[in-house]
């Protein structure tokens, strides 16, 4: 006869093992996930994986969430490039984060579209925020005003545009 600390710990490994291939809580995880802020499908399935629900289950959950309008690709892609635009991140930054989380390009592209922001303003902004309203005095300090805007993610042209029409490439 085994002793009775053993025969329980029998009893919740066989049911935690059952609770990470129920699909319902999965799904009940999942809403959890979702009630605090949205996530992208893949991201998804991979916060589900990590906590220990099979993979499958995992995936056949958030799809169910998707067909009933829980959560949604588009939602999370909207509501991530708003907030990246207001912390002064560029459309390529945006792209690349988006994209490591599984947005597709399509939707990437449209959520960008309908945020619309004003890059080259956006860029100076930025600029300004961190260097100052002065131009910059030299080369060296004019690079290093180019690669934050650069790591930002803002584009060329954005960022030659930073600087004002009366900054013209150094050395000029």
């Amino acid at each position: 006869m085994k002793p009775v600390h053993e025969e329980i710990s029998d009893l919740l490994s066989d049911e935690e093992e059952d609770r990470f291939s129920s699909p319902l809580e999965a799904r009940k995880k999942a809403m959890d996930f979702l009630a605090r802020r949205e996530y992208g499908q893949t991201e998804l399935i991979r916060k589900l994986a990590d906590k220990g629900f099979d993979r499958d289950v995992a995936e056949h959950a958030v799809t169910q969430l998707t067909a009933d309008g829980l959560q949604s690709d588009q939602r999370f892609a909207d509501s991530f490039a708003q907030s990246r635009i207001n912390q002064g991140k560029g459309p390529v930054r945006i792209r690349l984060d988006l994209g490591q989380r599984g947005i597709p390009d399509s939707i990437i592209e449209m959520s960008l579209e309908e945020a619309d922001p004003d890059w080259y303003a956006l860029a100076r902004e930025q600029r300004i925020k961190k260097f100052g309203e002065a131009a910059p005095s030299d080369f060296k300090e004019k690079a290093r005003q180019l690669r934050f805007l650069q790591y930002r993610g803002f584009k060329q042209d954005h960022i030659q545009s930073a600087f004002g029409p009366e900054s013209a490439p150094l050395g000029a």
